[in-house]
């Protein structure tokens, strides 16, 4: 049996505490979106007779940055019934409540502490958030191959399974992220491997013109 390998989402910054969280991942359930604003007024004036005038034409688009989104399962129950399991004794006591914090601080605003640490806004400020000059942490989805730097836009948590406690052992989470399309190593690198992975298509194929 093929083992599938896990998704991470990782933050990108020097944090308090470090935010980092690996999950098991069905490809098939990722969504990636991208679209493209038209200027009506811009996109009339169509004419053109090569390749080299369709530039001019293209210049009345505007892409948005592409979305991410998917539902991961987050479950304790092997680490409920493994005594053996590392975080067995975590388990029992708390289920996934570790896993939840992690996704939902990765959606709190930070501000920047000493030595270049963040901090949640929230804590120990004495003002509320919005007085703040605080900022969502950059993350990187890791999924294969892929290395992309996101923002989290949006995160929904269904508990499905409690422990006496309540503490929950078994969930779905649904995640949007926004790509960021900007120079950054990470998605520099997925533009080249666009590139390569553009050029094996062209095998085989012939184009109409």
């Amino acid at each position: 049996m093929i083992k599938t390998k896990k998704g991470m989402l990782v933050e990108y910054a020097l944090s308090l505490p470090p935010l980092a969280l690996e999950f098991d991942l069905n490809p098939e359930s990722i969504s990636r979106t991208r679209t493209a604003t038209v200027d009506a007024a811009a996109a009339t004036i169509t004419d053109f007779l090569k390749p080299s005038e369709a530039n001019r034409i293209g210049q009345a688009v505007s892409p948005a940055a592409e979305t991410i989104t998917f539902e991961i399962l987050l479950d304790a129950t092997d680490k409920l019934s493994d005594t053996n399991h590392r975080m067995h004794k975590v388990a029992l006591t708390s289920g996934i409540e570790p896993e939840i914090a992690t996704l939902r601080s990765m959606l709190e605003p930070k501000v920047s502490g000493a030595g270049g640490f963040q901090l949640m806004a929230s804590i120990g400020k004495g003002k509320r958030a919005h007085e703040h000059d605080e900022h969502l942490s950059v993350l990187l989805f890791v999924w294969g191959t892929h290395i992309m730097p996101v923002f989290m836009t949006s995160l929904t948590i269904k508990e499905q399974a409690h422990l006496p406690s309540l503490s929950p052992y078994r969930a779905t989470a649904n995640i949007s992220l926004q790509v960021l399309e900007s120079n950054n190593p990470f998605y520099n690198r997925e533009q080249v491997d666009w590139m390569k992975n553009s050029a094996l298509n062209l095998i085989n194929l012939s184009l109409p013109f």
